[in-house]
């Protein structure tokens, strides 16, 4: 983090740990889950060729996890040498720092590793549902479990456990897929189960198990609640005690629900991909203590939908990649569901992931070009695009931007571009 950054956070009564957070990306989407980087001072345009290279180095492993970064160390998982592999860098110029392999491989290593600031632990998902929590700083193994094992739990379909788990307070958040456990809350220094969440009963669209989305916390009808996106749609469980709020199905597809929900008050918005899949803005009210939950408006998989390149809320806006194997660019008046720009192609090829800075947004497209587009909402503009130095698989992990510097993860190699003014 910047030294100004750290000024002005202390200025404003916080601690050097809460004013180095702000900048900090130590957990999946970002320290509030929601895609935003806040940084300034970013640059407004880029050169033809992109923007100047910081160091690019490997061994990372193969895999789809994005990074997660806090106090100048770089996470990330991927599969080496037949294990799945919990790798730590320095964020700064991607020396090596440790590896601490925790299961064999068994399919790719996609889920981005969570880092608990307070504790000093990090956390990691494997393909296969094996759950670690090591040392950030040494790498050492503190507590492992199994999902299938410990929780009898199960994917929605076969591309394996791809959760980033979430920290709140002392407890580890995290989707076995269990009829039984289908959302747990687990004590984040042991392991030990604090609550299961059963899942959500009756006919419901989609498949049993869990989906390839991650944990976010609500306080909707005045309620605190983890909401999460699973086989069977969005499911919301009460903070305290595990109970199943609600459940809402029509987003729900039958091959993989990915998309991380967002959160807005008493709102949830919701996206899926795949031809079955769809988008939704949920509100949420209370009759009691019962929970209700009203579909303001529901459009189908031909007008809006995210494949996995996330979705991003911006004020009154949802900005995102629309359609299945695309990244159409969209801004969508998130309260109405109208979509602000025409869905043309854009700068790449497939699907985008995103994440926002600066009033920018960056595209990082399945065929490896990389865009910046501006948050205007009354017009598309791109204000660059470049062609990513590598492209060893697909350019489906999320990117990340720290400190002025835009963090690319493809496979066993890290990217890091320069992109502060």
């Amino acid at each position: 983090m910047n030294r100004r950054s750290l000024a002005l956070g202390i200025a404003l009564g916080l601690t050097p740990m809460a004013a180095l957070l702000a900048n900090d990306w130590y957990q999946w989407r970002g320290p509030n889950r929601d895609g935003i980087a806040e940084e300034t001072g970013l640059l407004d345009q880029w050169p033809e060729d992109g923007p100047a290279m910081a160091y690019r180095t490997k061994g990372l492993g193969s895999g789809m996890a994005s990074v997660a970064i806090h106090a100048g160390l770089l996470y990330t998982i991927g599969n080496i040498d037949g294990q799945t592999t919990l790798v730590c860098l320095n964020a700064g110029d991607g020396a090596p720092v440790w590896r601490t392999p925790f299961t064999a491989d068994k399919g790719a290593a996609n889920g981005t590793p969570t880092i608990d600031p307070e504790t000093g632990l990090v956390y990691a998902m494997s393909f296969d549902g094996i759950m670690v929590c090591c040392d950030a700083k040494t790498g050492k193994e503190a507590w492992k479990k199994s999902f299938p094992g410990d929780f009898k739990g199960k994917m929605e379909s076969g591309w394996g456990y791809s959760e980033s788990p979430l920290i709140d307070g002392d407890k580890l958040l995290c989707t076995p897929g269990g009829a039984g456990a289908m959302v747990v809350a687990l004590k984040k220094k042991t392991g030990e189960l604090i609550w299961s969440g059963k899942a959500p009963q009756g006919k419901l669209r989609g498949n049993d198990g869990a989906g390839y989305s991650s944990i976010v916390i609500s306080n909707a009808g005045g309620r605190k609640q983890y909401v999460q996106l699973v086989g069977h749609g969005i499911v919301s469980y009460d903070a305290a005690t595990g109970e199943l709020l609600w459940n809402y199905d029509r987003v729900a597809n039958t091959t993989a629900n990915i998309p991380t929900p967002l959160v807005s008050g008493n709102y949830v918005f919701c996206s899926t991909g795949y031809g079955d899949g769809g988008t939704a803005l949920l509100e949420i009210t209370t009759a009691g203590n019962k929970f209700d939950v009203k579909e303001v408006y529901y459009k189908s998989s031909k007008e809006l939908q995210n494949h996995h390149g996330g979705m991003i809320m911006i004020g009154d806006y949802v900005y995102m990649g629309h359609g299945h194997n695309n990244g159409f660019p969209a801004c969508v008046e998130w309260k109405t569901g109208k979509d602000l720009w025409d869905k043309g192609r854009g700068a790449g090829g497939g699907s985008a992931a995103i994440v926002a800075a600066d009033k920018k947004l960056y595209f990082r497209y399945q065929d490896g070009m990389m865009a910046m587009i501006d948050t205007d909402t009354n017009a598309y503009k791109l204000l660059g695009k470049f062609k990513l130095a590598t492209h060893n698989g697909e350019s489906w992990p999320h990117p990340v931007i720290v400190d002025g510097n835009l963090y690319i993860r493809d496979q066993d190699e890290l990217v890091v571009y320069k992109i502060s003014k």
